[in-house]
């Protein structure tokens, strides 16, 4: 089934790409729900898995509402002004009930007339538990995003940048031939040729929103709400390479500046860690790779992200560039 997007002079001009935490949240929802999590993202499912289940989140509200295909709710991705993820969980907050009751009914309709009784909740009063989903949002974020944001968001916006590029050199209708295999520019339109990429202009307001994602792959995914320019998630590019460890020169010009155990901890935490496997990893004591946590973070180099009774550390995109700018 194909669908088709026509484009008026206007449509161009109101055409742009933002970075959203909130694809992100939906998108890595709906790859850690399959049997099989797609093969560029099952290092990062096997770190997150364990932790979502120990809060609960394996069968919380996104548990509920997105599945491995099919249609999730419109309004957990909102069209806000920045795309950050405190307006992007105002804006879910807020979204009017209608909305979100029309969007339950979809999911209704997809699974034969079977909610959640969480989710028949939802549809009976928005008001009500709108702010526990936008609750475990932020755990889900704080458990699953958020250690690994400063790497995710460095591809999103290295894919904003080619785009944007693209669109200086050669124009914005061959800039969007070239999002995806499965989508096309043709006479005037965006031609989608996969049946749940369903959208058309009638059905949403002008312009075009794009939104590369790293956890989209390997599909296109669109969000279509009436006067709100539609929105199209694809996947970003350089995800292969996303997760995979990097090799940073040695550390001496950095080891100089912060002392060698906080270098080599910056080093470690190629992916987020705890205290104590730090101090296994290093070989340093648990209080002494403590100390130097705190002193990283102050400096603005890690950040701390809580599971439970376990805080993890991660690295922050400042100290990805110290360790990659060495010679």
């Amino acid at each position: 089934m194909k669908a088709r997007l026509a484009f008026s002079v206007n449509d161009l001009a109101e055409t742009r790409f933002a970075v959203s935490a909130m694809w992100e949240v939906v998108t890595s929802c709906r790859a850690l729900a399959g049997a099989t999590v797609p093969d560029p993202h099952r290092g990062w499912a096997g770190q997150v898995r364990p932790r979502l289940a120990a809060a609960g989140l394996d069968r919380g509200w996104l548990a509920d509402m997105v599945a491995p295909v099919g249609h999730f709710p419109d309004f957990l991705n909102p069209t806000t002004a920045s795309h950050e993820l405190p307006d992007e969980l105002a804006a879910i907050e807020a979204t009017d009930p209608e909305q979100v009751r029309r969007d339950l009914d979809l999911l209704s309709a997809e699974r034969d007339g079977r909610l959640s009784p969480r989710l028949r909740n939802l549809h009976r009063n928005p008001r009500a538990y709108l702010p526990k989903v936008v609750a475990e949002i932020e755990t889900y974020w704080e458990l699953a995003i958020a250690p690994y944001w400063a790497r995710i968001r460095s591809v999103l916006d290295a894919d904003v940048f080619h785009r944007g590029r693209q669109v200086a050199e050669h124009g914005t209708a061959r800039t969007l031939g070239q999002l995806h295999h499965t989508v096309r520019w043709d006479s005037g339109g965006l031609q989608l040729a996969q049946r749940h990429c369903a959208i058309t202009r009638i059905e949403t307001g002008a312009g075009l929103l794009l939104v590369p994602s790293v956890f989209a792959w390997p599909r296109v995914l669109t969000r279509s709400v009436a006067s709100e320019p539609p929105q199209l998630a694809y996947p970003a590019r350089g995800i292969g390479a996303l997760w995979e460890s990097r090799r940073h020169a040695p550390m001496d010009a950095l080891a100089a500046v912060i002392g060698r155990s906080r270098a080599l901890i910056l080093a470690e935490l190629d992916s987020p860690a705890s205290t104590t496997e730090l101090a296994e990893r290093s070989g340093m004591s648990a209080a002494g790779v403590s100390q130097h946590l705190t002193a990283l973070r102050a400096a603005g180099l890690t950040s701390t992200h809580r599971a439970g009774r376990t805080v993890f550390y991660a690295r922050t995109g400042l100290a990805d560039a110290l360790l990659t700018a060495q010679v």
